[in-house]
């Protein structure tokens, strides 16, 4: 059969380099167990600085054999790898965009485009199931959460949404998003999450280990594993968000945590211009839980700062 328009046998583990262009090019790994299956898309490093979920998809590539699985799965650890190597916040550097905004891609375009052409013309003609790791940037942190599209096909929807369910998670937080990897993925017609936690451009064993065992808990919802997953703790779900962004540049002093329930009304943080005036004073809506919020003290105008739950 082929994965990634690449010859593979049942029983076999390849590793491969995706081409992007003739000069650029994405590792991965593809595996085809001896069993028939679904196809699992797992991919991280969207963003270069999100360490943890890149170093559990090369964890989950190396152990994982042919004969430990039915049906196939392709790794690609680190999709944004010059992001990764020079430690570029959210961008590819060459061109400075956002490649989670670059979704559907464009390989007349500049790098982050060619980059998302290639992914959705080599990964998502197989996949029967995309997962994708992230988490907060080196200026941002993120309580564990995962998102699931709804502006997509029902029976897509569902489908993720069950999917959703079967990880250890205590969020999962309904998403309209078209334009980034796992959402123009869903507009495509396959069902897809986007897994967060942590960030400030640190990883633990403990956080690699719990996305490890996320990555197993869908692969057993999936059948492609029998591996038992441990007894899950409730998940909420959110169906409404708030996403907060800088009006100008400024200095950001956020007055909130990862993970924090929040009061309707109460201060989540204030913008300040070099003077120390305020530029903008920003309060909860409504009772939430945060998200993901940014820590950096400087900000640009349109920067995100909050992104809030609605409880």
């Amino acid at each position: 059969m082929k994965l990634c328009n690449i010859e593979i046998n049942c029983g076999e583990k390849k590793q491969v380099l995706l081409p992007v262009t003739d000069k650029k090019s994405i590792c991965a790994t593809l595996i085809c167990g001896k069993n028939k299956g679904k196809t699992l898309v797992v991919t991280a490093g969207v963003h270069g600085c999100e360490y943890i979920g890149v170093e559990a998809v090369r964890n989950i590539a190396q152990k994982l054999q042919p004969n430990d699985i039915s049906g196939q799965a392709i790794f690609v650890p680190v999709v944004n790898t010059e992001g990764f190597y020079t430690g570029a916040k959210q961008i590819v550097p060459s061109d400075g965009v956002n490649l989670n905004r670059a979704f559907p891609g464009d390989e007349n375009k500049t790098d982050a485009f060619q980059i998302a052409q290639a992914i959705e013309r080599l990964l998502y003609h197989n996949a029967d199931f995309l997962i994708d790791l992230h988490s907060g940037d080196i200026n941002e942190m993120a309580t564990s959460f995962v998102y699931f599209p709804i502006a997509v096909l029902p029976e897509v929807m569902e489908k993720a949404k069950k999917g959703a369910k079967a990880i250890s998670m205590p969020y999962r937080v309904a998403s309209t998003a078209k334009n980034g990897l796992y959402s123009w993925a869903a507009q495509k017609g396959i069902p897809s999450l986007l897994l967060e936690k942590g960030g400030m451009g640190v990883w633990s064993e403990k956080e690699v280990l719990e996305y490890e065992n996320n990555i197993f808990e869908l692969m057993h919802y999936l059948n492609m594993t029998p591996y038992k997953t441990m007894e899950q703790k409730q998940q909420k779900e959110i169906t409404q968000t708030m996403y907060f962004e800088s009006e100008e540049d400024g200095f950001w002093y956020p007055n909130i945590k990862a993970g924090q329930k929040v009061k309707k009304g109460a201060l989540l943080g204030e913008l300040k211009d070099m003077q120390y005036n305020l530029l903008q004073r920003y309060e909860a809506p409504y009772d939430s839980i945060v998200l993901y919020y940014t820590l950096s003290l400087g900000v640009k105008k349109n920067d995100s700062l909050i992104a809030l739950g609605r409880l």
